[in-house]
């Protein structure tokens, strides 16, 4: 489990990201590259980072389902994901 501020932190960039989502694609069409340095560093997209959304866990994420593959996999086993099975051959 990520620490409580890890995650909060993600968020936060998130609906900071969202803010200024068309503030950013407006000045780089006009390519005035000095307002955007003046903009929050945090609404920036490359620094968002994907995290489980169980767990907040920042590596293992698989983009399909949208959490790690440690809490993929406990889910998959307990037959919580529609489709997905253990292979067996």
């Amino acid at each position: 489990m990520a620490k409580k501020s890890a995650r909060a932190r993600q968020t936060k960039r998130e609906r900071l990201v969202a803010k200024y989502a068309a503030v950013r694609e407006e000045l780089r069409k006009k390519g005035d590259y000095a307002a955007l340095q003046q903009l929050p560093r945090n609404s920036s997209p490359t620094r968002l980072h994907s995290r489980c959304a169980l767990t907040g866990r920042p590596r293992g994420y698989m983009r399909r389902f949208g959490i790690s593959r440690i809490a993929f996999r406990e889910l998959a086993l307990e037959g919580k994901i529609p489709g997905v099975k253990k292979a067996s051959w």
